[in-house]
């Protein structure tokens, strides 16, 4: 140097990112995490009021080199930092895929720095270096769920650490340090994880309140008290007591104390306990994985959140397993439990909710009132409050309290008996409702009131209710319990059996279980059809008088055809006027159709009918976000049913279509070779298409473009052959996006005959699928704002569907990069990421999908620069959906209060 200049003591900062290189984390990922990188160290940075301008910055790829200003005190480095860093981290992560999540390792060290022509050098970075990539470091940071791991060098350690009043010494531990020719010593130390107090709260599920909540204050004050250093609390006590009700206000009022929200997931549908950590994953709007457990442990393990999971009782040991899973690896999750029994779970607290609090002014053995009584109960409260719903206009005499209060008390307050109870005031006295309560209930005023007594109370009172009732009322309430997620008039028609009063029919019977409140109408109609449903306590009660009485097995093997009826007529009508209807309708019925494939695969000689349900609905499992569930079903069914039929034909056919979404080429392969040999078994022409379909989609989804091309080209036309409609258009659309991929200018034909084919048959899901095909082409011809219009007209439509949503989204940030709009591209990227990894499906991992992904995302930041890139990336994955469709519609959002 021709004027060099004299060695400066400076504070050396080096920082690298955990598991860069690992494999999952593609191109796009990567440029996310360094963009992220240089966020959060120059938010940690300039919060604690070090110039970020003033640093010398070095890009090491995977990390940054870092000399501050020689001006700045050193403690910095140490009291302020890192804790900034952190939170900036964990505001980072909580956005973000598990690919684009940050830890970081980072060295504090200081000493004399040399300049020359060629940037820095010293014995100082060296050391630096060396510490940076020890293995006590490394294992300290992979063996912690923190963030950030500090390696401090001997000499700071020493002169700085000690020194500072902000922090304890005695936090970092010293380390041997072997790297290289470098031997020496170091102080570790993981920072916690913190998250920063503005951050803002993420949504819930929870539901609005229909009817007013009543009494429990010291459940609530003990609940709140519990949870602030409980992990896990379990709600126990007997059914009907209120469990659920005091779970949701527990988390509602927790509302504020929760980052990430707070998260219901009702597991009383739930029969098949291998789902439950699906039915978690999916409340918190995850895809299904091949390891939910582990995906959901990943995702958690950086969230701040409440998860109330509710009805675990029929499930305990799996329940307890999965949130002992969760809580180990996320140390910053709770969990709220509905349970009639204790989970058995490690750090369990329990608190028993007992029944409301009854008069104990009242004789017992003779109900009369004692003298002076004036207070009013919960129990009391909550009788009159349903009482003066199911009666608008229900006048109480001060006579009638007495009465009230001795029913109150021999229902013993479970609350679940005092609704029931209360709706009898339609038709009933208060005093001959009391009277009748004292007949039924003799026997049970005797011997203490322990849990057992509680739910045979409970049952008591439902038992009372079912006595009310006409035989053929008893006899269709039973029938209906084997529908866990309500049902409609026509599925009731068809399971269910009227024997002493034939003239008066099933919706007299029905019309007769409204009356009593067994049945409850939902609001509003589905699909030009009325919805009826049983609490779940009452459901389990019918349940139990079905198995008592026998008929059972009869009882679902018409409740299979009806389904197997549907699941068929689903396939025949699905691709019509009718189709959003249809889809609607069995996402409404999704409990119904898994308990009926449940059940009938687990008897073998009703296995064939699962298999032929699920294999109708191949398409509803592919558009609803259930690939993974549909697979499942029908791989489960495949294994039980293996005779020379059609109905195992177009199973292999479903579930090859399935298996290659989720990226099961082997086991597809396997099905597609069965499926060959039975078409052609058959000579069935639909088949061959089938089997051409699925193999031409393998092969472009491994990047053999041309010859997946040349196989749905013969799918297609085997489909013409066979006059399947639905079909066809399902090739047609494959087909452009393989003629898209090989800029074969046949595509944009291709496309346009679906649309036209939807038009004709006015199918308005399909559409969407056919407008995306249309606008991928328009966008390749050098078309990108008409392409983008095309494709808001297809996202206007607001399906439901999350792949088709995926699709659209990725084409449209395509759109916007292309017409140099790159904020808007990175933002909707965002949007796009977070889609895909809601609808279950893989395909946007595949080669052909991925390549353009990348390279939109590379030219993006390119365009933008890392930070903008990552600014508007995070905003667009941070979003829900509504508020996604919202922006890509270019429609302001309602204001929120």
């Amino acid at each position: 140097m021709e004027n060099p200049q004299p060695a400066v003591h400076r504070t050396i900062i080096a920082v690298d990112i955990e598991g860069y290189g690992d494999p999952r984390r593609t191109n796009p990922h990567r440029l996310a995490v360094r963009a992220g990188l240089y966020s959060v160290m120059r938010q940690a940075f300039e919060g604690a009021n070090i110039p970020w301008a003033k640093c010398d910055l070095q890009d090491l790829g995977d990390g940054l080199f870092i000399l501050a200003p020689p001006e700045m005190p050193k403690a910095h480095f140490v009291e302020v930092v890192p804790h900034l860093l952190v939170a900036a981290l964990c505001e980072h992560n909580s956005t973000r895929p598990v690919e684009e999540r940050i830890r970081l390792r980072m060295t504090l060290h200081a000493g004399e720095v040399a300049y020359d022509d060629h940037g820095v050098t010293a014995t100082s970075i060296n050391l630096a270096f060396r510490l940076l990539d020890a293995k006590p470091l490394k294992d300290a940071l992979a063996e912690s769920s923190g963030l950030l791991a500090v390696i401090a060098s001997e000499w700071f350690f020493g002169e700085v650490i000690r020194n500072c009043r902000g922090i304890d010494p005695a936090m970092f531990r010293l380390v041997q340090v072997d790297v290289k020719e470098t031997m020496t010593t170091g102080w570790v130390n993981v920072i916690d994880r913190h998250m920063p107090d503005n951050m803002s709260r993420a949504a819930d599920n929870l539901p609005a309140e229909l009817t007013s909540f009543v009494g429990r204050r010291h459940e609530l004050k003990e609940a709140k008290r519990l949870l602030s250093t409980a992990r896990l609390l379990t709600l126990t006590g007997s059914g009907g007591v209120g469990k659920t009700r005091l779970a949701l206000r527990i988390a509602a009022e927790l509302r504020a104390d929760f980052t990430d929200g707070v998260w219901l997931v009702e597991l009383a549908e739930l029969r098949d306990s291998r789902l439950l950590p699906s039915a978690v994953a999916t409340v918190l709007g995850l895809r299904d994985t091949a390891d939910p457990a582990a995906g959901l442990a990943e995702f958690l393990r950086d969230r701040q959140l409440l998860l109330v999971l509710d009805n675990c009782e029929h499930m305990a040991d799996e329940c307890a397993a999965l949130v002992t899973k969760l809580l180990t690896a996320a140390d910053q999750v709770r969990v709220l439990a509905t349970c009639r029994h204790v989970l058995h779970a490690e750090g369990e607290h329990v608190l028993c909710v007992e029944p409301m609090v009854v008069p104990h002014d009242v004789d017992a053995s003779g109900g009369r009132e004692a003298a002076g009584s004036k207070r009013q109960t919960d129990a009391v409260t909550l009788f009159i409050d349903r009482a003066a719903a199911a009666v608008p206009h229900l006048k109480l005499a001060p006579r009638d309290m007495a009465a009230v209060k001795q029913i109150c008390a021999r229902l013993e307050g479970i609350p679940l008996a005092l609704e029931l109870a209360a709706v009898w005031l339609r038709v009933l006295s208060v005093d001959q409702l009391l009277q009748r309560l004292v007949d039924r209930f003799a026997l049970l005023t005797m011997g203490p009131c322990t849990v057992r007594a509680r739910q045979r109370t409970l049952e008591a009172t439902i038992d009372w209710s079912y006595e009310l009732c006409s035989p053929d009322e008893q006899w269709l309430w039973a029938q209906l319990s084997v529908f866990p997620g309500g049902f409609d008039l026509e599925a009731v028609e068809h399971i269910g059996e009227v024997e002493h009063a034939p003239n008066a029919g099933v919706l007299g019977v029905l019309t007769g279980l409204m009356d009593k409140s067994v049945l409850f109408r939902q609001k509003g109609a589905f699909c030009g059809h009325t919805w009826y449903w049983m609490l779940e306590t009452v459901r389990a009660y019918g349940a139990g008088k079905l198995a008592e009485r026998g008929g059972e097995q009869d009882v679902r093997l018409r409740q299979a055809e009806y389904y197997v009826a549907v699941a068929q007529r689903y396939r025949c009508e699905g691709f019509g006027p009718g189709q959003l209807e249809w889809v609607a309708r069995l996402r409404r019925e999704h409990a119904n159709l898994r308990a009926v494939m449940d059940h009938c695969l687990s008897i073998p000689d009703r296995a064939s009918q699962a298999l032929d349900i699920a294999a109708s609905l191949w398409n509803f499992w592919y558009g609803g976000a259930l690939v993974r569930e549909g697979y499942r079903h029908l791989h489960e069914g495949l294994e039980l049913c293996h005779g020379h039929t059609l109905v195992r034909a177009q199973a292999l056919y479903a579930a090859s279509f399935l298996a290659i979404q989720i990226g099961e080429a082997g086991p597809a392969g396997e099905m597609l070779a069965e499926l060959s040999g039975l078409a052609e078994s058959f000579g069935d022409e639909r088949l061959r298409a089938g089997y051409a379909e699925c193999s031409g989609m393998s092969a472009f989804f491994a990047g053999d473009l041309s010859g997946g091309a040349e196989l749905l080209e013969r799918a297609l036309a085997g489909y013409r052959a066979a006059g399947d409609a639905l079909l066809v258009f399902d090739a047609l659309v494959l087909l452009a996006a393989m003629y898209f991929f090989l800029d074969d200018p046949r595509g944009e034909a291709v496309a346009a005959e679906a649309v036209a084919l939807t038009e004709r048959h006015e199918a308005r899901w399909s559409r969407g699928y056919a407008l995306w095909a249309v606008a991928i082409h328009r966008w390749r011809s050098g078309r990108p704002r008409e392409a983008a219009g095309i494709l808001r007209e297809a996202i206007a439509l607001r399906l439901a569907d999350r792949t088709l949503l995926a699709f659209l989204f990725e084409a449209l940030t395509w759109c916007h990069s292309s017409a140099a709009e790159y904020e808007r591209a990175a933002r909707l990227l965002g949007c796009t990421v977070a889609i895909w990894r809601q609808s279950g499906a893989r395909i946007n991992e595949t080669s052909p999908y991925q390549t353009f992904d990348e390279q939109c995302a590379e030219r993006t930041s390119a365009a933008l620069g890392a930070e903008a890139f990552d600014t508007a990336f995070t905003e667009g994955a941070g979003s829900g959906l509504d508020a996604a469709i919202r922006y890509a519609l270019d429609e302001n959002p309602q204001p929120q209060h």
